[in-house]
């Protein structure tokens, strides 16, 4: 099933990191690209700013790479695009796949965005309803507005529930809660 999304969510991403609800989790991973044109990689993909982008260079699809060194919650991955600026550039669909190494990938999303411009967040659950748990993520760009042949994505983020077990991790400066935490691991 392909969900569309017909423009940029009107949210605020970075509300649920703020209130403790939802962590980055992206700088946990180690990040590749199916290619890349030179000074427009990994380092741009993830830097905080909307004005750098990944630009692949090469047939497609292009995808983009996580893997975790351990098995990580993920609740939604979020990415940055922009149809006025990138054109033809901008991607149209793309496919969610997870697994947990290159070889065992399986798609569990796919989406098609109709001229973004802004953040898209998009869900991953698994059939239970729950966010998944998983060793890697690849983001595959199968086709851009206009039939380009190239892309540029502006930033990724991966977020994870913030919890410790079965207790949420407030952004608390609470010491007795910070001695509790330090003392269970």
């Amino acid at each position: 099933m392909v969900t569309k999304f017909s423009d940029a969510q009107n949210i605020d991403i970075f509300k649920d990191e703020r209130e403790g609800r939802l962590r980055e989790v992206g700088n946990q991973a180690v990040w590749s690209l199916s290619s890349c044109k030179p000074g427009f990689g990994v380092d741009q993909l993830t830097d905080e700013s909307n004005d750098t982008y990944w630009q692949s260079d090469g047939p497609q699809p292009h995808t983009v790479s996580i893997q975790f060194r351990r098995k990580t919650t993920v609740k939604d991955i979020c990415l940055y695009a922009d149809y006025k600026a990138d054109e033809s550039y901008t991607p149209n669909r793309l496919s969610i796949r997870a697994g947990n190494h290159f070889n065992d990938l399986c798609d569990i999303e796919q989406v098609e965005l109709c001229e973004p411009s802004g953040w898209v967040c998009i869900p991953l659950k698994d059939s239970h309803d729950k966010p998944i748990r998983t060793f890697m993520i690849q983001i595959a760009v199968l086709s851009n507005h206009q039939n380009g042949r190239d892309t540029h994505i502006r930033r990724i983020k991966i977020r994870s529930p913030v919890n410790y077990g079965d207790v949420p991790y407030t952004n608390s400066s609470s010491s007795s809660f910070k001695n509790l935490m330090y003392t269970v691991r």
